[in-house]
């Protein structure tokens, strides 16, 4: 089966958010909403987990913060390195993940 699009997938929440607004939302798709909410809060923690052990990795072996790092990347301070970029890249999904967390943590909190 071909993944929905997103505006498909868009349009279905849409409507689930109408039902809720309005009042007319079952306590079964509340429970099913909470969670899949839970649900990808784990999935993101545990991926988090994961590339704060790979950046760590980094930060021992170059002797720096991701922070540092990355403010030197992005400053053109280092060079072009495949590890570099690599590690800019672990430190940029781990920038999206947070951001993820925190949209699914503050939903999960309404």
């Amino acid at each position: 089966m071909a993944a929905m699009s997103d505006l498909v997938v868009a349009d279905r929440l849409e409507r689930l958010a109408h039902l809720l607004r309005t009042g007319q939302a079952s306590d079964l798709m509340s429970r099913t909403l909470d969670k899949l909410i839970s649900h990808e809060a784990e999935v993101s923690l545990t991926q988090l987990k994961q590339l704060q052990t790979d950046l760590a990795e980094f930060e021992r072996a170059y002797g720096m913060t991701s922070d540092e790092f990355f403010h030197r990347y992005q400053t053109g301070l280092t060079d072009d390195r495949m590890e570099f970029v690599e590690w800019a890249s672990l430190i940029q999904m781990t920038l999206k993940l947070r951001h993820r967390m925190e949209a699914l943590t503050s939903v999960e909190e309404l």
